[in-house]
């Protein structure tokens, strides 16, 4: 029950969930050399920006199915960018 709630958190604030991960752990130092990386993904892919770091801190390959959750996220924090427009160009 707790992981799937906590997934749904990431899924629904993953800024909020970046920014509490940056002050708790060091999750997104032992993923990135500098902070800013993490600083864009901030602003640009947080999901992506959080899914690489579980990758990382993991110690999965980058290559076969975490590709392809990789991409999924990239896909899904760029999903969020058009989202708004096609609903005003509607009206």
């Amino acid at each position: 029950m707790m992981p799937c709630l906590l997934f749904l958190v990431v899924l629904l604030f993953p800024r909020v969930f970046l920014i509490l991960m940056y002050l708790f752990s060091h999750y997104l130092q032992r993923a990135y050399q500098n902070m800013l990386i993490p600083l864009l993904g901030f602003f640009l892919l947080p999901l992506t920006t959080i899914t690489y770091a579980w990758l990382v801190n993991s110690h999965l390959p980058l290559s076969g199915v975490y590709v392809i959750i990789l991409i999924v996220a990239v896909i899904v924090d760029i999903g969020g960018w058009g989202g708004g427009a096609y609903h005003r160009r509607r009206w």
